[in-house]
């Protein structure tokens, strides 16, 4: 790390835009959010979109009616007398709008970077940023850290890719003390001049690579998190890579690299002794002291179990945490009254002595890999769309837990291939059907395979819009389909 970066504050938010032409491209929630927000500030709005669907017109219908221009079936071409591209965070940096914005020398923000420099335009005292990212884990560690957070008494929101846009609350009139913001690789690589107080990253393995173009661009997108921090930035200090991200930052003097681990921390790390959590970083001795948070326990869900990955999460939530000043009793309220996401880990039922467990939400290998390995013998649902990913290493490090597979959507068969080369003994049943009845299908034939004691896991390494809306309707399917499978014993029982 150097400490050479800078934390200056804007001195007049609004006056880059009256009047100036812009182009929102998307018409998503964070587009549209733009949109209103740039439009009230005087300038002159064009939105963009390839799209042309019924959602699409009505929502364009809407803006229009505040008279903000709207111009759909066509995202490639850059309207003239462009001054500033606003993205949604699904544009690919290759898209053609930007090749003509490069051309033109107009330059490309995403929303994140429109409220880093609008943070203060309601707010002359804006609140901080402690921010968070990292290919699996960051809405589980954004949303325990806004608990941490509100357990100390500070006016807090989880904001960002978490999926309250991060603008609305920036110009809200309600003040802030602190945002955890979770921020995906798409919005980092739009926000060149983002500089948080603290900020996590938490893994790193490959993920959207087909719109990074490489591993090292997409890594170097989420290194952007660390530049110009103030106090602290948090790494995994079992992921190499991420302590690699610290030590190339350019950050404000003064600030530490903060490791969290699973194990018993050394200095300026966070970690676990004896089923407790502890900060060796934020003590006044942290040569010879330790200060207890929580217990691992404290994390429990209602089914007691409490996978590896979560006491991670934990870990690095209570580092930004203590980073801006939390007490140490706030990190443990914060993470008694934390509850996990509906589709991620989430334990559905219990039938027959096999458990069922939605993890929709690990939509990569990371997140799957992390799944498998919380639990000892798995039958395993996997499948849906790849997007570039591969899983020879994934399938070898789960062998010794696979009971069987069941694999569905539209890439299952680079799961089959991978469980062809390095698990040829498990029994896998592949669906080639992707109705609307397929999940039950798959829970069906998960079932079958499985044996008292088994889990049946749905953790699919892939995302899901190949059979679905996104992984919470996948998720919602799976714990339809476990009910029915519920029911159906009722019946037998009865």
């Amino acid at each position: 790390m150097t400490g050479t970066g800078s934390s200056e504050q804007p001195t007049d938010p609004a006056a880059d835009f009256a009047g100036r032409s812009v182009v929102v491209a998307g018409l998503g929630v964070s587009g549209i959010s733009a949109a209103r927000a740039l439009a009230a500030l005087g300038a002159q709005i064009t939105v963009v979109d390839g799209g042309d669907d019924e959602r699409r017109r009505a929502r364009a219908e809407e803006l229009r009616a505040e008279g903000i221009s709207v111009r759909l079936g066509d995202g490639d071409t850059l309207p003239e007398g462009t001054g500033l591209i606003l993205t949604s965070p699904g544009w690919p940096p290759t898209a053609p709008l930007f090749a003509a914005a490069a051309e033109a020398g107009v330059e490309v923000w995403g929303d994140v970077e429109l409220a880093w420099r609008l943070r203060a335009l309601k707010h002359p005292q804006p609140a901080g940023w402690l921010a968070v990212t990292g290919t699996n884990g960051k809405t589980t560690t954004v949303r325990m850290l806004a608990e941490m957070l509100a357990a100390a008494g500070l006016r807090t929101a989880a904001v960002g890719n978490i999926g309250t846009p991060i603008l609305d609350v920036v110009l809200s009139d309600e003040p802030y003390d602190v945002l955890a913001v979770e921020l995906s690789s798409y919005q980092l690589h739009w926000a060149p001049s983002l500089r948080t107080h603290s900020a996590a990253v938490l893994n790193l393995a490959p993920d959207h690579l087909d719109w990074h173009g490489s591993m090292a661009a997409y890594a170097a997108d989420k290194g952007r998190v660390y530049e110009g921090n103030q106090v602290a930035c948090v790494y995994n200090s079992a992921d190499p890579a991420t302590e690699h991200l610290v030590r190339g930052a350019d950050v404000v003097e003064g600030c530490r690299a903060i490791g969290f681990t699973l194990g018993s921390p050394g200095p300026s790390e966070f970690g676990v002794v004896d089923g407790l959590l502890v900060d060796r970083a934020f003590v006044p001795d942290r040569q010879q002291q330790a200060q207890e948070l929580a217990e691992v326990a404290d994390l429990a869900p209602s089914s007691g179990h409490v996978a590896p990955h979560i006491v991670a999460n934990a870990l690095a939530a209570a580092a930004l945490a203590r980073a801006w000043g939390v007490p140490p009793e706030a990190v443990r309220d914060g993470l008694r009254a934390f509850r996990p996401d509906e589709h991620r880990i989430a334990h559905v039922a219990d039938v027959n002595g096999v458990a069922y467990v939605n993890d929709s939400k690990a939509t990569n290998t990371h997140a799957a890999q992390a799944s498998l390995a919380a639990y000892e013998s798995v039958v395993w649902i996997a499948g849906g769309l790849a997007k570039g990913a591969t899983f020879d290493e994934l399938v070898e490090g789960a062998l010794p837990r696979l009971r069987g597979v069941v694999t569905l959507g539209q890439d299952r068969e680079l799961i089959r291939e991978a469980l062809s080369r390095h698990a040829p003994d498990v029994p896998v049943t592949d669906l080639e059907r992707t109705d609307t009845e397929a999940m039950s299908a798959a829970v069906r034939e998960a079932t079958r395979l499985a044996k008292p004691g088994d889990t049946v896991l749905l953790a699919p390494a892939c995302a899901s819009m190949d059979m679905f809306t996104n992984y919470g309707q996948r998720g919602e399917a799976f714990a339809a389909a476990v009910q029915e499978l519920m029911e159906s014993q009722d019946g037998v029982e009865g």
